[in-house]
Formats: C-alpha cells, structure tokens, sequence
C-alpha cells in the first residue's frame, strides 16, 4: 500500500467538467484570490482545552492496531476531559515491543513529523486507484505503469510517496480508514489536515482551503453530506442492497447505535439532527483536541464495527455532542455532490486560483 503525501500549498475543489443538469452542480467555493488575503485568526475557536493522550502498548498475547477497548473504556472515551484513549497504533509487549500494523520507515515518519499542514490520500493495489490493497510491489508498479516514477526522494511530482508495511487489517476498507481519520496520529506536529480521495487532483493552496472551509466559519472539522442520502437508516437500506458488508454486521451495528440513542434523520423537523451521512471524499481538520478526540472515536467505531464509515459517522458526533454539551465539536457538513460526479464518470476538473 502507498500513502501519498503533498508537501507543498496546493489543494483542490472539485467539480465536474460537465453536467446536463444545473441543479446537478455543486455549491461554488468562493476562495480567497491569494494566500496574501487571509491570515490565520487568533483563537478562532472559543475553545475549552483539554489533554488527550494516546494508549501506546497493550500487555496481550495477540495485540491488534485498534487494541482491546472494553465498552467501560469506549463509553469514558466520549468524554471531552483530559484522557489517554486508543486511536490506532498499539503495540503489544510480549517480552519485546511488537507493532500492531501500519509500519513506517523512520526516515518517513521524521519527514511526516516536520509536516505543519498536511494533505493526504491514499491508493491501493493494481487494479483500482483506491480500494483494493495489495502489495507494496504492485501498488508502485501500477504508479509506473501510469508514468509515475518516485524519485530518490520518493517523490511523483508534488507528492511525496510513503510505503506502508504490515497492514493491520485483512479488511482493506478499513486499512483505508488509517490515513483518512488519524491524520493527527501520522502528522503528529501538523496543524492542520486535508484528506482527500484519489480521484481528486490538487491544484491551489490548502490555505485557501483551510480559510474557506474552517476559518470563515469557525469550525474545526469539515466534511460534505452525502449527496443522496441523509439518513442513516437509508444508508443502512443501501449498504445491504448492494451487498457492501456483511448483513448481519450491519444490522448489529445499527441496533447498538439504536439502542444507544441515535435518532431518524427528519428534514421537515427544525429539531431534528443535521443531515447525518456524510460524503467523505474529502476531509478538512484543524487539529484541536476535540477534532483529534472526534478522529479518533470515528476510527474506533469503524475499528469496532464494520468498514463502512457512513454508518457510524451519526452515532459518533451526536453522541459526542449529546455527553459534552458545554464543549461541541464544530463542525461544518456542507453541501457537495463530487461522489456521483465520479459516479457518473465524469473526469474532475479543477476550480484553481492564478498566484
């Protein structure tokens, strides 16, 4: 598997290269014309701080990445107070320190540490761009056949290349959803993140999208809804129509979440909870301690769960946002629809700004 990372200040807004339908385009993105325009507030954020640590070994005969989170520990870890909770990368102590998967040279993780913005996404394998993992050789060969040659630096381009060994599950879907939500646990001195799919291509600076879409609004996590579905009980519907994951995991997972207090999605109630699918494809967080805390609930539902990350993105920010009243998340689900671009099989052209 190959996690690629962007070094330098470009990132993307996507749109189609063409519709048929108006109504079909997705909202405009007014970026700033330069990053000379905008300045990163001051405390932008009415923030209560508080210290999250991480747990970093496990004493079991068998360590797992996401270790072995009771329910007592999962249900404390939804509380924004100072706290040391899984998020991935747990090693076991069996008489020697032994890692749990997602293994980095040190030479990659020094240069990831040096990252203050980042921007990452992620390919497996031969034989799509995103979804099906395979071997470190298969993955670069695909990138040659493509042209794409790292160089001695490891880089294509702009993006810097960084191998991953010992994937930590034989679940690719979820390997996937390393990089994707514990961008704070790969780029530990980085400020900020952008996550993005592989069909997405970077042309214009991340600032100008860290402004837009965390700035301007005074919000530490960004994600698009869904650009169909707004429910969870309809992606519930979907998931198992199409065959995506074992049916009878999906339905232990929705009646826990059930049980546990997550509510239908109802556009015609003022009350009703935030459309609660998100779309994904592209992420962007600044690093406070209750986006980190988020990531990292997130990742443990899908590490607990299944795979599908829209099934667990509701239960998680409400109950999130239901046991910690006094501090939310801020969060800012705008609206999108680059999934069914892709869908449609449009190719992704770039709204850019000129420097």
């Amino acid at each position: 598997m190959a996690v690629i990372m962007l070094p330098e200040r470009r990132s993307t807004v996507a749109s189609s290269s063409s519709y048929q339908n108006p109504s079909d385009l997705p909202c405009e993105v007014p970026l700033a014309e330069s990053v000379n325009q905008i300045l990163e507030p001051r405390e932008y954020l009415d923030s209560k701080p508080f210290s999250l640590g991480f747990v970093e070994t496990e004493t079991c005969d068998k360590p797992r990445f996401g270790g072995h989170q009771t329910l007592k520990e999962r249900e404390r870890s939804y509380s924004a107070i100072n706290q040391t909770i899984h998020c991935g990368f747990v090693k076991g102590t069996n008489g020697l320190h032994q890692r749990a998967g997602f293994d980095l040279t040190e030479k990659d993780r020094a240069y990831m540490k040096n990252c203050v913005v980042s921007v990452s996404s992620c390919i497996f394998g031969s034989s799509d761009f995103l979804r099906r993992p395979a071997t470190k050789k298969q993955t670069l060969s695909k990138l040659a056949s493509e042209g794409h040659v790292p160089d001695k630096q490891g880089f294509v381009g702009l993006w810097k290349t960084v191998v991953v060994s010992n994937l930590p599950y034989t679940d690719m879907r979820k390997t996937g959803k390393v990089p994707k939500f514990l961008s704070h646990r790969l780029f530990p001195s980085s400020r900020y993140s952008i996550w993005i799919d592989s069909k997405m291509r970077l042309t214009t600076d991340p600032l100008l999208i860290i402004d837009f879409f965390l700035w301007r609004t005074k919000s530490e996590f960004a994600i698009s809804n869904h650009y169909d579905r707004h429910c969870v009980w309809d992606e519930v519907v979907q998931n198992k129509r199409l065959n995506k994951y074992n049916h009878t995991a999906i339905d232990e997972q929705f009646m826990f979440y059930r049980s546990d207090g997550l509510k239908k999605f109802d556009p015609s109630d003022p009350n009703s909870p935030l459309p609660n699918v998100p779309e994904g494809s592209f992420i962007v967080r600044a690093h406070t301690p209750m986006s980190n805390l988020f990531s990292c609930l997130w990742f443990n539902e899908v590490d607990r769960f299944t795979s599908r990350d829209q099934l667990s993105f509701a239960y998680t920010y409400l109950k999130l946002q239901r046991l910690n009243p006094d501090r939310p998340l801020r969060l800012n689900m705008f609206k999108t629809n680059v999934e069914e671009i892709a869908k449609l099989g449009f190719h992704i052209r770039i709204v850019s700004v000129e420097h």
